[in-house]
């Protein structure tokens, strides 16, 4: 028996569904190919081949016959064209300013396309060109790391036992290093003492206090570091007692050291509130082998392996129900509170709580497969695309700090030279204040805090947002445009009207368009055979064509059948009833003859009129319908939901073309956002300024193709999505407002000798402090 070797090809700019399945169909049919598949969404063909056979000629075969379907397609080998990716975590990085000088200068690396670092998760993700390229590149990343913050510990992200010692506090010997040096630095103000012995004692108090501060200054200015919080600590300091001011310089590092202690217990406490919003992953799996039940890591799992999972425990991977009944929590999924019941045959997702039976399931996918681990990646990796206000504060943060500090420079040495009366005393201490207002941590900090709290509420409420720049998104909507299946309506059709004409019976008409929607997964092709409700023999069916946006070609049993809409009927010539029904119309041809039509029906989903109305409430301009379905059904649901335009009767491709035309309609410089179920949507997703893709439980494609994925079928969650964007945005410009709103005001007073450093420390580190707390409130979505 051979054995089968796998290839992956990537058809860049393939946009015909159509066009995909007939490539599909042709290269099984190559021989040396055991089997093939086309994924529309991936754009990826799977080819199975004979690793015995001539694998070169069967990809030479492959590629000619995508190249005459598809001739304007670029045909990629994915092993060779596929980005690697690594995740460092950086364990004990505490500076937000540090965090984005990392980034800067990983990304500046040879072969590296993009890297960025996520400061709330600690975590260093890097994606390089090539495979081969992957050692070096961690190797220098890691330098670069300990480099820019010594203290830091670069481990993978995989080694769970280090990702578990993140330190949360204080450690206990600094903690009396730092009583002892607050206790002699108050000794010292309350005692009257000799010039000498209060300076001995101020000098012990800020060794004890801010030694540590000054090494670290020290030791970064000699690696080209010099513009951190500890170089201008220790200017601010160091200049506080050139100029005898003892007790100032020392009270700066204490409040500085205290201050700093409390912004990292307020960000740790956030890194754990945003941890626990994704507390979905199971931390082990009950594997059956044989009678034996072994306790296991849902890693080692494999598929078609026997779970058992008892009342109370997480579900760890996807599976089907083989044995016991019980009620499933989905709330961590997809934020409903509803349990949902499942038994024998049905299907059960990873991260789901079994509340009360015992069920035994067959897993269905691997661990790195499964939606737990898919949501988790998502919201984890969701940093790693920046909204354009977090790049906005990095690049004002690089130059501000600069800036300050060549200003601070100029007024310490330029006004005792040209102002008469003025001392450098005076001025150096107002150089001193603008030192310390200086680090621009309070933005580095909370901003990316928010907008991660925004993504982890959302996640939380069963809407996964893909990056911060798509959350950002989400509040300048301008116009949204729906598909009409599955999104405002069930999806979920009926045959309610058989007409027969001529001498066909009812029978007769609904069995033809059984046997030509057989081989369809459409919702109206499933409505009909469930409707006609028995087996179908796929022997009898010969000469199958599907024609996109039209309907379907076959013979059965020796006669010719067409069963389509009208465009089907006009294109073959056949003269067809005009049917005045609200529905989706199925015309059927048989032999060249007009046989009649059937009608399905489709519901409008509960909530949807509810959505609409609160989308304009909102403030959304403009709101859209698209649909494949006849024009009299298309504007009869617009009219009941109160939408402001419809288009029916479109292909697929027109869809891509309508919603072009919509974007240059378009009357302010807002978004366009495109709402499908991201399966047979792909094109028009991927088209939008923002795709959203509903009814992503379970559903890979969706989860792939959309920019925002709604777990459950609910439209009204479009609204929740778009408020808690909105909530974050109000948040974050409240931090970037009230930060740079009070280091200006220090500023302005330190310049004219009225602020203190006092003022200035609680400018840094205090408003630093606030800001974190405040986008912590982000995650309150409800």
């Amino acid at each position: 028996m051979s054995s089968l070797a796998k290839k992956e090809l990537i058809l860049e700019g393939l946009d015909c569904a159509n066009c995909a399945t007939k490539i599909e169909e042709q290269v099984k049919k190559v021989e040396g190919v055991s089997g093939a598949s086309l994924n529309f969404v991936t754009k990826i063909l799977t080819i199975n081949m004979d690793s015995n056979g001539n694998q070169e000629d069967v990809l030479s075969q492959a590629n000619q016959i995508i190249n005459k379907l598809e001739p304007d397609v670029i045909i990629k080998d994915k092993a060779l064209s596929r980005k690697e990716k690594k995740v460092l975590l950086l364990i004990g990085l505490d500076c937000a300013n540090c965090a984005t000088k990392i980034e800067k200068e990983v990304n500046s690396l040879d072969g590296v396309s993009s890297a960025t670092v996520d400061f709330v998760s600690r975590k260093l993700t890097i994606e390089v060109d090539q495979k081969r390229d992957l050692p070096r590149v961690v190797e220098q990343a890691s330098k670069i790391a300990i480099q820019i913050e010594s203290g830091i510990k670069v481990v993978e992200n995989e080694d769970k036992k280090e990702e578990g010692k993140e330190d949360g506090g204080i450690k206990k010997s600094k903690a009396i290093q730092l009583g002892i040096g607050a206790a002699l630095f108050f000794a010292a103000i309350l005692v009257e003492l000799p010039f000498w012995a209060e300076f001995s004692i101020f000098l012990v108090s800020y060794v004890l206090v801010g030694g540590e501060v000054v090494l670290k200054a020290v030791r970064n200015i000699s690696r080209g570091q010099v513009f951190d919080e500890n170089f201008l600590m220790t200017v601010a300091t160091i200049g506080a007692f050139a100029i005898k001011e003892f007790p100032e310089g020392v009270a700066v590092m204490l409040f500085y050291q205290v201050g700093e202690f409390f912004q990292n217990m307020a960000v740790n406490r956030s890194r754990k509130s945003i941890s626990a919003l994704m507390d979905i992953r199971p931390d082990y799996a009950n594997l059956k082998v044989g009678e034996d039940i072994k306790k296991v890591s849902p890693e080692e799992i494999s598929v078609g392996d026997i779970i058992v999972i008892k009342p109370g425990e997480k579900v760890p991977l996807d599976g089907k129900v083989i044995e016991g009944m019980s009620m499933l929590d989905t709330s961590a999924i997809t934020g409903e509170s509803v349990p949902r019941e499942v038994e024998p045959g049905n299907e059960i997702l990873s991260g789901t709580i079994n509340k009360n039976g015992l069920l035994t399931v067959e897993v269905t996918k691997e661990f790195g497969d499964s939606t737990v681990s898919k949501i988790l990646d998502l919201v984890q990796n969701a940093n790693s695309r920046k909204a354009p206000t977090e790049q906005f504060i990095t690049k004002f943060s690089r130059y501000y700090t600069p800036v300050v500090v060549f200003v601070a420079l100029a007024m310490a040495v330029v006004p005792p030279l040209v102002v008469s009366g003025a001392t450098f005393s005076d001025w150096i201490y107002r150089a001193l204040v603008f030192l310390v207002v200086s680090c621009p941590c309070a933005l580095v900090i909370s901003i990316p805090l928010g907008f991660f709290g925004g993504i982890g509420g959302a996640a939380k409420n069963g809407i996964l947002i893909k990056g911060s720049n798509y959350l950002e998104a989400l509040n300048n909507v301008d116009t949204i445009v729906f598909d009409k299946t599955g999104t405002l309506t069930k999806g979920v059709f009926k045959v309610t009207k058989i007409s027969t004409q001529g001498h066909e019976s009812e029978e007769n008409l609904l069995e033809y368009a059984a046997f030509a929607e057989s081989y369809s997964n459409h919702p109206i092709a499933i409505s009909i055979l469930k409707a006609y409700g028995r087996e179908i023999n796929k022997s009898e069916i010969q000469d199958y064509d599907e024609i996109s946006g039209h309907g379907i070609k076959v013979s059965i049993r020796g006669k010719r059948i067409l069963a389509g809409n009208k465009k089907l009927m006009a294109k073959e010539n056949i003269t067809y009833d005009e049917v005045d029904e609200i529905g989706t119309v199925v015309h059927v041809a048989i032999d060249g003859k007009y046989a009649g039509y059937i009608v399905i029906s489709d519901e409008i989903k509960d909530d949807a009129l509810k959505a609409i109305k609160e989308l304009k409430g909102i403030g959304v301009r403009k709101l859209v319908m698209l649909t494949g379905d006849n024009k009299l059904v298309g504007e009869a649901i617009g009219h009941k939901l109160g939408l402001d335009e419809v288009h029916a009767e479109l292909l697929p491709d027109q869809k891509v073309e309508k919603l072009e035309l919509l974007e240059k309609q378009k009357k302010t410089k807002g978004k366009l956002l495109f709402v499908g179920d991201g399966i047979n949507d792909a094109p028009v997703l991927a088209r939008a300024d923002v795709g959203v893709a509903m009814g992503g439980l379970g559903s890979d494609a969706a989860i792939e193709a959309a920019d925002i994925v709604i777990m459950t079928d609910e439209p009204s969650k479009l609204v929740n999505a778009i408020k808690i964007a909105k909530r974050t945005r109000s948040i974050v410009w409240q931090n970037i407002v009230f930060a740079l709103g009070v280091k200006a005001i220090v500023l302005v007073l330190g310049a004219g000798g009225i602020a203190t450093i006092w003022e200035a420390v609680f400018a840094d580190v205090g408003v630093t402090l606030i800001a974190v707390i405040n986008a912590m409130r982000v995650m309150k979505t409800n």
